[in-house]
């Protein structure tokens, strides 16, 4: 494992209007960078919080990488091991010939193991993310605490696999003259009508990397060419289990209340107002959900 410190806040751009104190607080906030070999690839992830106590693993959706955490897993470590993952083919991890939910579930399961967390974790997907969660909980689940999904909904294909194959996102790889030339073509797929600027230019920043052609996005195309990278068959975990959805997002009333009946979860939490990628535009409601969810769970029974 290697492993960097880093205690400096990102810089938000000028042009943002108005940045919360809250945000600019969670960007400050202490993050060790690490790694972990899995299967021949080298899987990067990001940890807050003090070590050896009960911990998190958060899980991003398809393209996106772990610091779309950035200003989530701050807020969730003041008594806890959080750590953000970079999924294989996303972020600042390696890139695989082949991708699989079985193998980004033995990704999620390595950090987990080598991030310092004292005793089972709790998995928290976002997305595709939450189908890692599910894929998790299904091969490990009396080794996990919970499994907590967001906005994932129970489709043949990811919503970002239905973009690609119908062309409303991720074409060819494009390559940009200057990093702000590649910022300006950020959109969350699916789109969503509510994003808070200062979250979006944060994300936008840390999407891309310079190599000696230019700037790019950090994702891997190839995973949206993988089969069955989604959920069609649930059956219940050995671990407890919660759903989130947006009240705009994927996951209707009726698809939350069939997700919960099939895995026997806790009640569906719905965040009002809020669209699929409910890190964009109510993160604090997430928060607030995900604090609930472990505070209810750690109650005396």
């Amino acid at each position: 494992m290697t492993t960097t410190n880093s205690h400096q806040p990102e810089q938000q751009s000028s042009t943002a209007t108005f940045v919360p104190a809250w945000f600019t607080s969670a960007l400050a906030t202490p993050v060790d960078i690490a790694t972990v070999t899995v299967d021949g690839a080298r899987i990067s992830y990001r940890t807050y919080g003090p070590q050896d106590q009960p911990g998190i693993i958060l899980v991003h959706g398809g393209s996106a990488h772990a610091r779309w955490w950035d200003h989530i897993a701050p807020l969730l470590a003041s008594d806890r091991r959080v750590a953000a993952i970079d999924l294989s083919g996303h972020g600042d991890s390696d890139w695989r010939r082949n991708y699989s939910l079985d193998l980004w579930a033995d990704e999620v399961m390595a950090v987990a193991a080598d991030a310092g967390i004292d005793g089972p974790p709790v998995i928290v997907g976002h997305s595709m993310g939450g189908f890692v969660t599910w894929t998790a909980a299904e091969r490990y689940g009396s080794s996990l605490a919970g499994a907590i999904t967001i906005d994932s909904p129970v489709h043949d294909l990811t919503p970002e696999q239905i973009a690609a194959r119908e062309r409303r996102a991720f074409g060819p790889a494009n390559v940009y003259p200057s990093q702000e030339a590649a910022m300006a073509r950020f959109r969350p797929v699916p789109a969503q009508d509510t994003v808070l600027p200062y979250v979006r230019e944060h994300l936008a920043r840390t999407s891309v990397r310079r190599s000696a052609a230019g700037w790019s996005w950090k994702f891997d195309r190839r995973i949206f060419t993988s089969p069955r990278m989604s959920r069609t068959v649930l059956k219940p975990f050995m671990c407890r289990t919660t759903l989130v959805r947006s009240s705009n997002g994927l996951v209707p009333t009726s698809m939350g209340s069939m997700i919960r009946d099939r895995l026997h979860a806790a009640p569906v939490i719905e965040i009002p107002d809020a669209g699929h990628h409910v890190m964009l535009d109510q993160p604090l409601c997430l928060v607030t959900a995900l604090r609930a969810t472990l505070a209810g769970w750690n109650a005396p029974t």
